[in-house]
């Protein structure tokens, strides 16, 4: 896996951590981090298909 999208799992996988803990402590700030999650998410799939198709041989 490509160093970016290792970066851009983690990332989301910490801002769902935080979202999820800033709704048991009954903040609001977790709409901001499921934001975050879902922006790193995409991030993640973007490079991770980009290193899939950048793998492959020209056709």
């Amino acid at each position: 896996m490509p160093r970016l999208a290792l970066y851009a799992l983690v990332v989301c996988l910490l801002a769902v951590a935080a979202a999820v803990v800033s709704f048991v402590n009954g903040s609001w700030l977790g709409v901001v981090w499921l934001l975050l999650a879902g922006i790193s998410s995409n991030m993640w799939w973007y490079y991770r298909r980009k290193a899939k198709a950048d793998a492959q041989p020209p056709a």
